[in-house]
């Protein structure tokens, strides 16, 4: 209880600048906002749908940091929501391609379990970091950003292979092996990154 206590308050210690909805951040709650309306029409099967909304809030993606950084408008409230926004997104998508009763090729749930897993251990270093040192200085790493851009590239690609109903098997394991490279790689980074400040911890 008091952990729970101390994180509240240290919410409550923020300037209002750090809290407050700027543009950027409008778009990032646009990005989550759209994700329910991605998996309906996957569940659905309108795939030229999906494809399009998931461009749209891909593009969010792309504008609001650009934005927060044209308009000097970097907040606590939207550092925290994009990589969330980012996960929901990717997540809900991979969740619904595994389950989906596609007559092509189609997520292995082992896959989706990975991803969430990386996911999962991120979470706890960084609430293990936070409690440790009272604050987290976790940037996104290049490999991080990259990874997340190749996994919704993967995505738009599987929109576009159930819309036009192709089967290119080879290229689709090739591209599945490449995320997994990519998800463990960054995984490994973040995990490097986080060990080196709780040993540097005053």
């Amino acid at each position: 209880m008091k952990k729970l206590t101390f994180s509240l308050s240290f919410l409550k210690k923020l300037p209002d600048h750090e809290k407050k909805l700027t543009l950027s951040t409008l778009l990032t709650l646009v990005r989550i906002g759209l994700t329910p309306f991605i998996v309906g029409a996957m569940i659905m099967f309108h795939w030229g749908i999906a494809c399009t909304l998931f461009c749209i809030a891909t593009l969010t993606d792309i504008l609001d940091g650009k934005l927060a950084r044209w308009r000097n408008e970097k907040t606590f409230l939207g550092a925290c929501l994009d990589p969330i926004a980012d996960k929901f997104l990717v997540l809900a998508c991979f969740f619904t391609l595994a389950f989906v009763q596609s007559p092509l090729f189609s997520i292995p749930l082992w896959f989706v379990l990975l991803v969430l897993l990386k996911e999962l251990i991120l979470i706890c270093g960084a609430t293990i970091l936070y409690y440790q040192k009272g604050h987290v200085e976790i940037h996104p790493t290049l490999l991080g950003k990259t990874t997340t851009v190749v996994q919704m590239g993967f995505i738009i690609w599987l929109f576009a292979c159930y819309f036009f109903s192709w089967i290119p098997v080879k290229t689709y394991y090739c591209m599945l092996g490449i995320v997994i490279v990519l998800v463990f790689s960054s995984l490994l980074q973040y995990v490097v990154i986080g060990m080196g400040q709780l040993k540097n911890r005053k």
